[in-house]
């Protein structure tokens, strides 16, 4: 490299120093308190004396031999040496000597190298950047964990020229291992560039596991080779299908960042698209949902969009079992979703087999067992573990007997009654993921998507609960505050596997996806890795977590993220100003 490149870096070096002064005496807003600018926040952290100094323009990253690891460091270098992120507010840090060695290199050791990408893997780190010497460390038990602290190390470089907090260690672990964003890809399309983009930011975020609700009642845009007639006939079109290939792209890329893709196939119901190849195993199908008049309880679905599968007819186990084994082929994840939510009675009492049923005695629920004891031990012979919807076991009027269900085979997904229903579901041994809609569903609050709704014909100003069924929006907040171990004992605590915020897609598609996510995905984040409480005092950190939030979005917005603002930007210039005291 020509030598007047490395002294045109050292001219810009000086001058970030003498501007880096000027700005701390006149800058005209409040300094930032020394703080460190990591989300989600690190579990320890020791910067005794906060200090920066400058990062090396030929900066490394040594690491071990290992595909994953090796493709993020790269990945993370380029990023680091480009990024140049300009804080909102900068930090009140001392800078060492321009004319010290710059940080040349961050050296990264691993433990254990085998170690796959599942439900629990050890994920800790820790990074040391010492105040004097060229080059940091980075130690982890797996590459997973790696990854972690890569991105850890990239949220401490700012500046042109990019300076890096020194003399800091970080002592990193999460408190979940399952740390997931639900989309659905049913109701609406998201383009495969749209998907890698959110993964990215998940695995910046620390979050881990993708829950890609691929199918529903309304598309079915993934190409299954064995039954081609499915996405063929119930997609939106050739242009709104996921190909295997683009499975696979998904999976890998997923792979890289250190996130689990997890494939939910949604059965016995929602399952109305299935209907335009295979009209002959779907009940009711495009039916009207809510015949004018009718009660509630007489509805047909629980929103535009009817069908759902028939237990009853051998036919559906040969599609189904053939959709399984290619899901099996596509998605390497360890578990399956199987769905199983919110079965409609009156869907299947449409079915004149399932009326024979019914008048010899049997029972919707004993409809739902066939289905399940046809579908899950097959499920499980391929090595999978099965998560189904929380409806499963705890719905009002249709679910399976416990002794169907074997708590070291499946796991539960809650999605109601906030911590009633977690309680519920623990208490009776199982495995749970935790997506409280209350609290975790981040479709709520845009009102409904159906015409010709009467809540909308007032004249009152206020339109009681919006139209939204989980009124009202869920704030970052709301998501930070949420306690999803709230009333369990220490033994019930174990089988909490973490959580999941959801974004169903009826009212959203590519061109709001980061806005609708993005940051309130990050509160799940960081409650789910650190907690929402300061370690010592135990006191929740909301109002230093919104000075952090505000920088951590900028810097997501500056790395094409297109995450919604929380604050004016006034606030973020006048830290804690815009808190209350009580």
């Amino acid at each position: 490299m020509p030598h007047y490149y490395f002294l045109s870096e050292i001219i810009k070096a000086f001058i970030f120093l003498i501007f880096f002064f000027i700005g701390a005496i006149s800058s005209p807003y409040k300094p930032k308190p020394t703080s460190i600018d990591v989300w989600p926040k690190p579990r320890t952290v020791s910067w005794s004396q906060p200090q920066a100094h400058l990062l090396s323009p030929t900066f490394s990253i040594a690491t071990p031999s290992h595909h994953y690891l090796r493709a993020a460091a790269n990945r993370y270098r380029a990023q680091i040496l480009t990024e140049h992120h300009q804080q909102l507010v900068p930090p009140s840090v001392v800078l060492i000597n321009v004319s010290a060695t710059p940080l040349q290199a961050l050296n990264i050791d691993v433990a254990d190298l085998t170690a796959p990408l599942h439900h629990g893997v050890d994920e800790s780190y820790n990074l040391s950047i010492p105040a004097s010497g060229s080059v940091a460390r980075l130690t982890a038990r797996t590459a997973w964990g790696a990854m972690r602290g890569l991105e850890s190390f990239s949220q401490l470089v700012w500046g042109s020229p990019s300076v890096v907090a020194v003399g800091i260690s970080l002592s990193d672990s999460p408190l979940f291992g399952h740390r997931g964003l639900m989309l659905d890809t049913s109701r609406n399309y998201f383009p495969v560039k749209d998907i890698l983009r959110t993964i990215s930011a998940m695995s910046a975020n620390k979050l881990n596991v993708f829950h890609w609700h691929i199918t529903d009642s309304h598309s079915f845009p993934l190409m299954v080779p064995s039954e081609p007639d499915l996405a063929d006939k119930g997609s939106y079109g050739s242009d709104m299908q996921y190909s295997p290939d683009d499975v696979t792209r998904i999976v890998e890329f997923g792979l890289q960042h250190g996130v689990r893709v997890m494939p939910e196939i949604d059965a016995p119901a929602h399952t109305g698209s299935w209907a335009q190849a295979y009209p002959d195993i779907v009940t009711c199908a495009n039916m009207f949902w809510w015949p004018a008049g009718a009660p509630w309880e007489d509805r047909l679905a629980a929103e535009p969009g009817t069908g759902q599968l028939n237990p009853l007819n051998p036919k559906t186990y040969k599609v189904v079992k053939n959709i399984i084994n290619d899901i099996i082929k596509l998605f390497p994840e360890p578990y399956y979703h199987g769905g199983a939510d919110e079965i409609i009675p009156n869907c299947w009492k449409l079915d004149p087999t399932i009326q024979s049923m019914l008048s010899n005695g049997g029972t919707l629920s004993q409809v739902l067992e066939i289905f399940v004891n046809s579908t899950l031990p097959y499920i499980t012979s391929l090595n999978r573990t099965v998560v189904y919807w929380e409806d499963i076991l705890l719905d009002e009027t249709i679910k399976v007997d416990p002794k169907f269900l074997p708590p070291e085979n499946i796991i539960l997904q809650t999605w109601r009654n906030g911590h009633n229903n977690t309680k519920q579901i623990v208490s009776a041994g199982y495995r749970t993921i935790v997506s409280s809609s209350e609290f975790y569903y981040l479709d709520c609050g845009h009102g409904d998507f159906t015409g010709n709704n009467s809540i909308y014909n007032i004249q009152t100003g206020t339109t009681g609960d919006g139209g939204s069924w989980c009124n009202p929006f869920k704030t970052w907040q709301t998501i930070y505050n949420y306690d999803i171990l709230y009333g369990l004992s220490k033994e019930e605590s174990k089988l909490v596997l973490g959580g999941e915020v959801a974004l169903w897609s009826e009212q959203a598609d590519q061109t709001v996806l980061d806005s609708r996510i993005w940051p309130r995905a990050s509160a799940l984040a960081e409650v789910l890795w650190s907690g929402n409480r300061d370690e010592k005092t135990g006191i929740k950190r909301s109002a230093e977590a919104t000075d952090r939030l505000n920088e951590w979005r900028s810097r997501m917005v500056s790395r094409g993220v297109g995450a919604e603002p929380i604050q004016p930007l006034w606030c973020v210039r006048n830290p804690g100003m815009c808190n209350t005291a009580n």
